[in-house]
């Protein structure tokens, strides 16, 4: 099984010109060029944003810094420790089981397959509370499959077969998110992955809606994402073949109207807009949490220029952050997305329960070799993007400097 993505789609050091395409539904894909002046580069509580070769004291994008070694010198170093951990990490991969690779994530994406008809029935009883509990159940069963199962899919993490893999990404992406599978796949992986944190590429730039203010982007905006994501993708089939684009609406005309079809006859709604508005209701159960995750564990970090950008194990553990487990963003979201964000950058084609299970591994590593480990708390990150949202999501992000690395 590879541990790395594939080779970026463009060559390292090339202008960015234009436009990449936006994807509300997978986080982090660099949709804007460059813009403006830098600000000044922000910083988050028990962020740690020092890497080996730097002086201690200074800060990312402070000032120059002199190297411990020549930058030939430093950037073979830099690749024999992505070598080296990433012959760590195969090592764990080989001593697990089709059940620690695979089957723990399957497995709570057949569970939640299972749930689904005791939600729909849920909502055909009066009382408020199984209502409500049926609203509970089918909110988190909808981010589990379109979050947790897009996101493995793309990936190609559920299975080691690559036409099963497209299959699960089309049944996920289309069927289950009403999003297109190719463009999803190529921002998510080829971009996002590829260009972490590269201004203009991979920089979460996606995310930021600079006219809308803090509070109504972190707390109103978010209850829009299940009319906004199938609207985005039907712009984004314009850049893909006819027969794709075919497939792809009727892939999301059938997934939509199957949970319209079954809140009328098997929940008993009785007015299409009452079924429509419950269909909102639990399409964006979870949609704040998504929103957050995707722009706390990137924005606010390390950003640097396509020409200027270090190597893999600098470009991942500078600009990625990890936030604490959770159990119902574990269940719903996976660890990948969460806890193990950093062990997912470096090693994407793992499972949610296989960068678990390596995360002991790989935070080791890093602390061993004066490496950044960021972690922060889902509030303190709330908190400072409520307090810094000018900086962070209005202004463009500010481009690090990294002599003492490369």
């Amino acid at each position: 099984m590879p541990l790395e993505d594939e080779d970026p789609v463009m060559r390292r050091g090339q202008r960015v010109n234009g436009e990449v395409n936006s994807n509300p539904w997978l986080g982090g894909m660099g949709d804007s060029p460059l813009r403006g002046t830098p600000a000044p580069a922000p910083d988050g509580r028990r962020t740690e944003v020092m890497a080996e070769g730097w002086e201690p004291g200074l800060a990312l994008g402070d000032e120059d810094v002199t190297p411990k070694w020549p930058p030939q010198r430093a950037g073979q170093h830099e690749e024999a420790l992505m070598a080296e951990l990433s012959e760590l990490v195969q090592k764990v991969v080989k001593n697990s089981s089709w059940w620690e690779r695979h089957g723990v994530d399957i497995s709570i994406l057949s569970c939640s397959f299972l749930l689904l008809p005791a939600g729909f029935l849920c909502l055909r009883l009066a009382q408020a509370i199984p209502f409500l509990m049926g609203v509970l159940i089918l909110g988190v069963v909808h981010h589990t499959l379109t979050v947790k199962g897009s996101h493995l899919a793309s990936h190609n993490a559920l299975t080691e077969s690559k036409s099963w893999g497209k299959v699960w990404a089309i049944f996920f992406i289309e069927l289950c998110s009403a999003f297109t599978a190719e463009q999803g796949t190529y921002n998510h992986v080829k971009m996002h992955h590829g260009y972490t944190n590269i201004i203009g590429l991979g920089d979460s730039s996606t995310w930021k809606v600079p006219f809308l203010n803090r509070y109504v982007y972190m707390f109103m905006a978010p209850l829009a994402v299940p009319i906004i994501t199938p609207l985005v993708a039907l712009g984004l089939l314009r850049n893909v073949k006819w027969k794709t684009a075919l497939r792809t609406l009727c892939c999301m005309f059938l997934g939509l109207y199957c949970h319209y079809w079954l809140l009328l006859h098997i929940s008993g709604f009785q007015s299409p807009w009452s079924a429509l508005l419950c269909m909102l209701l639990t399409r964006s159960l979870l949609a704040h949490p998504y929103i957050h995750v995707n722009i706390f564990q990137h924005i606010g970090l390390p950003m640097f220029a396509a020409d200027r950008k270090p190597k893999r194990i600098h470009l991942m553990s500078l600009g990625v952050l990890n936030l604490p487990r959770n159990a119902l963003l574990d269940w719903s979201f996976g660890h990948s997305l969460i806890s193990c964000h950093v062990e997912h950058h470096l090693f994407p084609s793992l499972s949610d329960n296989m960068c678990l299970k390596i995360k002991p591994v790989v935070s080791q590593y890093l602390k061993q070799k004066k490496l950044p480990y960021n972690e922060d708390t889902y509030t303190s990150r709330l908190r400072l993007f409520l307090r810094r949202y000018e900086e962070l999501m209005v202004h463009a992000p500010p481009i690090t400097e990294l002599v003492g690395i490369q």
